[in-house]
């Protein structure tokens, strides 16, 4: 799993089956202090949103197969799915991200 930012939301009425009636979200890694890993490519991704995340909220994001478990079938073009909001992360006992 890993740590997202999500920047946005996309629309997309010619899709998978197993994408219809799937909210899906625009996302970039960060970091636990809430920054991008790597100013220089930043890239976004699109992920199938299963908590109601909105845009602004850092998430926890999961990849292939694992992300699949989370849906119900049918479930074959998910490859990325948000399953957490984060609340705070705390590094060494210290606060990071709010």
């Amino acid at each position: 799993m890993q740590l997202a930012k999500v920047i946005g939301s996309l629309v997309s009425t010619q899709k998978s089956p197993s994408l219809i009636g799937k909210k899906l979200l625009l996302v970039q890694l960060v970091n636990a202090d809430g920054k991008h890993p790597d100013e220089d490519r930043l890239r976004e991704e699109v992920a199938v949103d299963s908590v109601g995340a909105g845009e602004g909220e850092t998430v926890l994001i999961c990849r292939g197969a694992s992300a699949r478990w989370v849906f119900g079938e049918p479930n074959e073009a998910i490859d990325l799915a948000v399953v957490a909001i984060v609340d705070t992360v705390t590094v060494n006992s210290t606060l990071v991200q709010p």
